[in-house]
């Protein structure tokens, strides 16, 4: 299911991060997106300098 705070659709695109000051440099968080949150949820975590990659959520398995 979608991360974005009140959505209830399937999640099909993984943003993986991490945040420098938290984690290391090989830890990944993965928060999952719909296709209609995806672009909303990268643009946060890329201004934060946190975002890595995105993926299908498929890739992950």
């Amino acid at each position: 299911m979608c991360s974005a705070r009140g959505c209830r659709q399937a999640a099909v695109w993984a943003l993986r991060w991490n945040n420098p000051k938290l984690h290391t440099p090989e830890r990944r968080k993965i928060w999952v997106a719909c296709d209609d949150h995806r672009e909303h949820l990268e643009e946060f975590l890329s201004l934060r300098g946190f975002l890595k990659d995105t993926v299908r959520t498929e890739e992950l398995a």
